[in-house]
């Protein structure tokens, strides 16, 4: 029986885990119920590569930032310079940006300040913002509320996997949490009770691949096909079937990036 399609909110095909098999790996997604991709950039010199997939493949969007983990080691973006790759029409977000204190905290100043860049072109372009956050979470539910009382923009929570704080900050501005295999693992009990509590309005489902691949492929490479095994878990979590959680997830997702979801690909 065919399952209602899904979308692969974040992963990162330009990495060289699927260099070999690229186009099979977009294929077997597709066959499997994974019907779009968003592919992540995180650091912009790689935007050109990460544009090339997305343009490659009908299945494949993209969004560009600078990874928290790489805002010292990169040039700061700036604004103008996301707006502009934003005109590309399969450009459906910005980032991912963020926070990670976790193995960076030394560069907490150079982050914050690369967030805010990210945040005001969010707001300047109206594209979704994409956010990674770990061990941070007080300045990142200060800095994601500043910005969002000095002019509202949209957000998702991507591989959400901080605390039930966050979650309520981020929920509390209308923000939407992403389910990555992590939610999946069998000791994230407290994790998945976060988004058991949850609108299921605001739910998107990843894989973040080619990591944290769920059950039952944990400990190897994730791959876009596999966001139907966190699906699952998802449905369970919100009592309902497959194809109810799919069809909920695809209705959020549509919402959020809505460019992904106008887009038109071209014919002839």
């Amino acid at each position: 029986m065919t399952r209602h399609p899904i979308t692969d909110s974040h992963c990162h095909l330009d990495f060289p885990d699927f260099d070999a098999e690229r186009d099979d790996i977009v294929q077997r997604a597709v066959e499997g119920g994974v019907h779009r991709m968003v592919t992540i950039c995180t650091r912009l010199r790689n935007e050109p590569q990460v544009r090339a997939i997305a343009e490659a493949h009908a299945p494949v969007f993209y969004a560009a930032g600078t990874h928290p983990m790489s805002a010292a080691d990169e040039p700061l973006a700036t604004v103008d310079q996301l707006k502009s790759l934003a005109a590309h029409p399969k450009f459906v977000g910005i980032g991912e940006t963020g926070l990670d204190y976790h193995y960076t905290a030394e560069s907490a100043e150079v982050q914050q300040q690369s967030l805010r860049i990210h945040i005001e072109a969010a707001q300047e372009t109206g594209l979704p913002l994409i956010i990674h956050a770990r061990a941070a979470d007080d300045d990142m539910a200060r800095i994601l509320t500043e910005g969002y009382r000095a002019q509202p923009y949209t957000c998702v929570m991507h591989c959400f996997s901080s605390g039930a704080g966050l979650a309520r900050a981020a929920l509390d501005l209308g923000f939407y949490l992403s389910m990555s295999g992590i939610a999946a693992f069998p000791k994230s009990m407290d994790l998945r009770e976060i988004f058991a509590a949850a609108p299921l309005d605001r739910i998107l489902v990843e894989t973040d691949s080619p990591y944290l691949a769920p059950p039952p492929y944990r400990g190897k490479r994730n791959e876009p096909g596999y966001t139907v095994h966190t699906a699952a878990v998802g449905a369970e979590l919100f009592g309902l079937d497959y194809d109810a959680f799919a069809d909920a997830t695809e209705a959020n997702f549509n919402r959020l990036f809505a460019k992904a979801a106008t887009w038109d690909a071209p014919h002839g």
